[in-house]
């Protein structure tokens, strides 16, 4: 059996609907396909959900942190199963509200794995789909680690999953997976270890401002352990035993959960692209400015499938509009990826936009920086945060911001503003002229440009 449509989109995240209903609503034939829950990664089992655990985090290292100064007294704790069930007041409807919006708007609907079997052809379950275009928005995936034993990794969604929380989590891969679970773990009680095995954790962001959220971390109680490369995990008794390369030699790490913290690439191993005849490394599909695959044009893909170097929500929404865009009106429409902040929800968060300083200099830039340590501030002592840097470049002659980076409280609010003057421009004096709410983070800006 086969049946044919205008388009046919592989996924149901943030870019598959914005491309999916935009072209039904021109008059498109629309059908998508997913094999995980309708609604996509953030939604479902991403940034939202975490985001409802991280609060839950906040609210204790808050408590926490007055409780130092006498302000908050008695004990407090978090109760695993309420957060897990408040959080599902979040995502319990996702899926089947996600199917409705479809299946309203005229748009069919499939819930299998799909791969291609033809330039314009897939195969989904037992049906064969024709399509005069095919895009390719289904998400992104662990990646697959060379550990023995990996069978016994937990993934995040896993982790965002568990009814109880064990006391001892090893987490294998410092990026922001491994370092926000951790902050919610310790808050939570129990232990945490983060094992990476580069120098430096999280590494596309500045490595001033890592260094002191390492720090911090490590005051939590977490422990975070560089150069460390998980070998292999082998389930013993009731609980697991990591064996780990180390500058100083094999050591073992006992745990009762082991979490793949290690990364994640684009979902598109199973798709049989060469039956597509879709061109890909291996990892990334070859796309042309317009996010069209170069090797068949009925082809396009965005979101983190696109793998344009940004795994965030609003990315995914900006691909799938210009998409949408370039199916309807012919390729026209590109994206500007100038000026994307993005942040490691911790807490205190890590945020950034812009150029790294290493960055700028290997591009030869003329700039100046300013980078200090502020716990003094009154942002921080407000709060009793031991955790508050900056550090912002300037082009010389522009006064353009080239890059900031944050860390402490709020910084992932605050670090929108400096992306809004890169991506429109602004120059130092228009931030030290502008007025902000005071007292607020965002009044420290003046005080933070170079």
């Amino acid at each position: 059996m086969s049946t044919s449509y205008d388009l046919i989109v592989i996924g149901t995240g943030t870019a598959a609907s914005n491309i999916a209903h935009t072209c039904r609503a021109r008059g498109w034939t629309v059908a998508v396909t997913d094999y995980q829950p309708f609604g996509g990664t953030c939604a479902n089992r991403g940034c939202d959900p975490k985001k409802v655990l991280v609060a839950a985090a906040d609210a204790m290292d808050a408590a926490e942190r007055m409780a130092e100064k006498g302000v908050v007294n008695g004990e407090l704790n978090i109760d695993w199963g309420a957060l897990q069930t408040f959080k599902r007041t979040f995502t319990d409807t996702v899926p089947s509200n996600s199917e409705k919006s479809f299946k309203a708007n005229g748009i069919d609907t499939f819930h299998e794995r799909v791969h291609f079997t033809g330039p314009n052809e897939l195969r989904v379950g037992d049906l064969v789909l024709q399509a005069k275009y095919i895009v390719i928005a289904s998400g992104a995936e662990p990646v697959k680690l060379p550990v023995e034993g990996a069978e016994h990794l937990v993934d995040s969604t896993g982790f965002l999953e568990l009814s109880e929380l064990p006391q001892r989590v090893v987490f294998v891969g410092g990026g922001y997976i491994g370092f926000e679970f951790a902050h919610v773990v310790a808050r939570a009680g129990a232990m945490a270890t983060i094992l990476n095995r580069g120098v430096q954790p999280l590494k596309q962001f500045d490595p001033d401002l890592v260094g002191l959220l390492v720090e911090r971390s490590r005051a939590l109680g977490i422990d975070v352990l560089t150069g460390h490369t998980v070998l292999s995990v082998e389930k013993h008794k009731r609980a697991y035993r990591v064996h780990v390369r180390t500058p100083d030699g094999e050591q073992t790490f006992d745990a009762d959960l082991v979490v793949h913290s290690g990364g994640r690439i684009p979902a598109i191993g199973d798709l049989n692209l060469d039956a597509g005849r879709v061109i890909y490394d291996g990892v990334t599909i070859k796309l042309n400015k317009y996010l069209q695959s170069t090797s068949n044009p009925a082809v396009y893909v965005a979101g983190d499938a696109a793998n344009t170097g940004y795994p965030l929500t609003p990315i995914a929404a900006q691909e799938g509009r210009a998409v949408a865009a370039n199916l309807l009106e012919g390729n026209h429409s590109t994206v500007n990826y100038k000026g994307i902040p993005s942040a490691v929800f911790t807490v205190p968060a890590l945020a950034a936009v812009g150029l790294l300083e290493s960055q700028a200099r290997e591009q030869n830039l003329n700039f100046r920086v300013k980078y200090e340590s502020v716990p003094g501030w009154y942002t921080a002592r407000r709060v009793n945060e031991t955790a508050y840097a900056f550090k912002v470049l300037v082009e010389e002659g522009s006064e353009k911001i080239l890059g900031a980076h944050l860390l402490g409280p709020d910084s992932a609010e605050v670090i929108n503003i400096y992306a809004l003057a890169i991506r429109t421009g602004l120059k130092v004096a228009d931030l030290k002229d502008a007025r902000f709410v005071y007292p607020t983070p965002a009044s420290d800006i003046a005080y933070m440009l170079p």
